[in-house]
């Protein structure tokens, strides 16, 4: 682990602690009721002073009948947005319309069917799996979650056991990544030089925090199937407790992988040169993607962490069953 990851894991470790304290009120409305837990920097360990903060709320109950009421739920949020005020952390986007609560049951009923993007179902079940840390409430609820909706991907292992391929999960995870891609090229227009530069710097965040999130746990799952010939439920959860870059030291610490070391040491360097290269506030940052040599360099560092992860799926996969799975 380089110092640039170091210094965020341990900033973000701080700053959590800041904002747990701040959230006591929060944590006792949602006692024995829900979990208020985080993604995007913040869950992956890698927050800086510029980071937002990206929540969900996941409670218990049914759809119809939740536990956490919405009264609690309005003082929950007002809570968080307090606090979120007080640290100088910026708004939540879209004027909160993402700070959302789900029950266990929404996350596992929508999967599949079409309400799941609709209703931000997806995004907030993947997030949860592949990059969140809990912050406020019961973190057994949150624990609980995972575990259910982990259950549901692999139904089909009892009768698969010594062959088993995550293909449902891995599915949902690059569904997601190619949601991702989607959503950005759609959403790309013409526009004023600062607008393009703005699409520019998101582009080079979904290049590198976007895909390293969904890939490392591929990777993850992938290395465990090759070593085994299977891949259980508990090997998922423990996929679920690594933060993406804690994935890839997973993949340094196996002796059966060293063919792929190398690489995944590439694809780590590679990403702290992206957590450093995006330290600046958003205007900051839209002004270095407004220089045409920072553009282009950022352009090519971020084709560059796409190329190795492509390089570690094929040194990992071993074209194996699962790894045909990934590409066809």
């Amino acid at each position: 682990m380089g110092k640039v990851l170091e210094d965020r894991r341990d900033e973000t470790k701080s700053r959590f602690k800041q904002l747990q304290n701040e959230l006591r009120a929060a944590d006792q409305l949602a006692a024995n009721k829900a979990c208020v837990y985080a993604t995007g920097s913040f869950g992956r360990d890698e927050a800086s002073k510029h980071s937002d903060l990206d929540l969900f709320i996941i409670g218990t109950g049914k759809k119809d009948r939740r536990e956490l009421s919405r009264l609690e739920e309005i003082c929950i949020k007002a809570e968080l947005i307090k606090a979120v005020q007080k640290f100088g952390i910026q708004e939540f986007s879209n004027d909160g319309e993402y700070l959302k609560h789900y029950t266990e049951q929404d996350l596992i009923e929508t999967l599949g069917k079409l309400e799941d993007d609709a209703n931000n179902t997806f995004t907030a079940r993947l997030l949860m799996l592949l990059e969140s840390k809990p912050l406020v409430g019961e973190k057994g609820i949150y624990e609980r979650a995972i575990a259910n909706v982990i259950e549901f991907y692999w139904r089909d292992y009892p009768d698969n056991k010594n062959k088993f391929i995550p293909a449902f999960q891995a599915n949902d995870i690059l569904r997601l990544w190619r949601t991702f891609c989607v959503n950005y090229e759609a959403r790309t227009r013409t526009g004023s030089a600062e607008e393009k530069a703005k699409r520019k710097a998101k582009n080079y965040k979904l290049k590198n925090s976007r895909l390293l999130t969904c890939y490392s746990a591929l990777l993850y799952l992938l290395a465990i199937y090759v070593a085994r010939k299977t891949v259980s439920q508990g090997d998922a959860i423990s996929m679920t407790g690594l933060s993406p870059t804690a994935r890839l030291e997973w993949l340094l610490g196996r002796k059966d992988l060293k063919s792929a070391h190398q690489t995944v040491r590439d694809l780590l360097h590679c990403y702290e040169g992206f957590l450093e290269a995006t330290d600046y506030s958003p205007k900051e940052l839209t002004a270095r993607f407004l220089d045409p040599a920072n553009s282009k360099q950022y352009s090519l560092s971020a084709n560059r962490l796409g190329n190795l992860a492509f390089k570690a799926i094929e040194t990992i996969g071993q074209r194996s069953d699962f790894h045909r799975v990934l590409v066809v």
